[in-house]
């Protein structure tokens, strides 16, 4: 073989060579991904009230030790479970989003989930999670009982509101009409509106 054509060939194993070298060092020097956890998102805008579908749910993945407290990394525990609150695309599905003891955290300790149901069903509709309100209670009809009013509980917040036109979940995962509020409120204030509805007629007055 001629002496040019052996010196053209060293020169392309030479370069080959160099290559295959850059391309070890590029692989061996590039840091691997960083790892990542998953969390449960809204694949879609959810009003408060939405039974959860799987479809309604989605995993993103996120740096680890990024996951926010409270979120849920598999989307199969949430699926017909009622949302406490509207979500946004994208938004981690948190366990204060859900209906249920989640609503109580970062609550006073000793605070309780206490249901209430108004006279008027439809004052519901003037109320929204966050919303403070006085609970107040009228009894007495006027004429052989006299009328008069006391407030049960003051400046509490909604923690949900059955709104949704149907039968709807409660905390304890029951059925019942649609006129529910439950409240968040101290162990004093819980005696006070525990069977209030019995005593005399139940009225939300909003406070904030």
């Amino acid at each position: 073989m001629p002496r040019r054509i052996l010196r053209r060939h060293y020169r392309l194993m030479a370069a080959l060579l160099l290559c295959a070298a850059a391309a070890l060092a590029v692989h061996h020097f590039t840091p691997a991904p960083p790892p990542t956890d998953a969390v449960v998102v809204a694949a879609a805008d959810l009003p408060a009230g939405t039974v959860l579908s799987a479809a309604d749910l989605a995993l993103a993945q996120l740096p680890a030790g990024a996951v926010p407290a409270g979120s849920a990394a598999s989307t199969q525990p949430l699926v017909g479970q009622r949302l406490a609150t509207a979500l946004r695309a994208g938004s981690p599905v948190f366990d204060t989003s859900i209906v249920g003891p989640g609503l109580l955290a970062g609550a006073p300790q000793g605070t309780v989930a206490v249901p209430v149901r108004p006279a008027d069903p439809s004052t519901v509709q003037l109320v929204s999670p966050g919303q403070l309100v006085d609970i107040v209670l009228s009894s007495g009809n006027g004429f052989d009982e006299p009328a008069g009013s006391t407030v049960l509980a003051r400046a509490v917040p909604v923690l949900w509101k059955a709104d949704d036109g149907g039968a709807s979940p409660t905390l304890l995962g029951s059925q019942e009409p649609d006129g529910l509020v439950v409240v968040a409120a101290a162990p004093s204030d819980a005696t006070n509106l525990a069977g209030a509805s019995s005593r005399g007629n139940i009225f939300l007055v909003l406070v904030g």
